[in-house]
């Protein structure tokens, strides 16, 4: 299953692999990577920091607020930042409950007392959840499930399966379980870009654009118990971002008449 889409994925990813990421240098497309993916993964969840914002607040920190930006989702950015650098610098660890949780406590340690007060950051939560108008199951009954969906996603990893086909299947039942108070989301991609990076695969960027498309393929695991469209949609976000960023590299590379 998903034959084709990992025939084209891996044969894009090759080009870019040699052509951005090699060129780049690690560290300058790791900056890359995180101010681009910090900035669409808090969109997702409603911060309205761009690609530039967040750039900005990257590069100059708490002592330089974007106009127009509240404190909270600075905030929120911020800790966004400290979660993406431990996972870029933990990819050696197991992937495991201990590191799911430090994620989210990462995630959220420095904005989840403002909306949940009572909450703790990086422990699950004590009562059942909503988003949107999803009503998750039983909250003990998911958490439950919890180490099972870590150990069988290691032993997917440790069986061949594609990188990306163990993310997003990883990422949409880490969603349905939606074990913490705040931070589902973010943590979910975090994670889903442990995967990847771990098996030295470019990082997965949901954009804000295509929230409407990604927020169906996650509800179509409950509503009609597939994963199947959720990874077809990681394939094809991971494929077209790919061709994206080496058609305009090759636009970027023509010669220009100056005078």
């Amino acid at each position: 299953m998903f034959e084709k889409e990992i025939k084209e994925y891996e044969r894009v990813r090759q080009e870019y692999q040699q052509k951005i990421a090699d060129k780049m240098g690690r560290e300058q497309w790791m900056e890359y990577n995180e101010i681009l993916f910090s900035a669409h993964s808090c969109a997702i969840e409603g911060n309205s920091f761009t690609v530039d914002d967040t750039k900005i607040l990257r590069e100059q920190g708490m002592a330089m607020v974007p106009v127009g930006r509240s404190l909270l989702e600075c905030t929120e950015m911020s800790d966004h930042f400290r979660a993406f650098d431990f996972m870029v610098s933990h990819l050696d660890s197991p992937f495991d409950e201990a590191l799911l949780k430090e994620v989210n406590r990462l995630v959220t340690e420095n904005t989840l007392g403002y909306r949940v007060p009572r909450a703790v950051a990086g422990e699950f939560t004590t009562e059942d959840m909503v988003a949107g108008d999803t009503v998750f199951g039983d909250h003990e009954t998911l958490i439950a499930r919890v180490p099972k969906l870590m150990e069988s996603t290691r032993k997917a990893l440790d069986d061949g399966q594609h990188p990306m086909v163990v993310a997003a299947k990883w990422h949409g039942y880490f969603e349905y379980l939606h074990p913490f108070r705040d931070g589902n989301g973010r943590t979910g991609r975090l994670l889903s870009n442990f995967i990847l990076l771990k098996a030295g695969h470019p990082l997965l960027i949901v954009k804000i654009e295509d929230r409407a498309a990604y927020i169906s393929a996650l509800k179509q695991i409950r509503t009609d118990g597939t994963d199947e469209h959720l990874v077809t949609f990681f394939f094809k976000t991971a494929v077209e971002r790919m061709k994206s960023e080496l058609a305009q590299k090759r636009r970027n590379s023509l010669p220009v008449m100056f005078f």
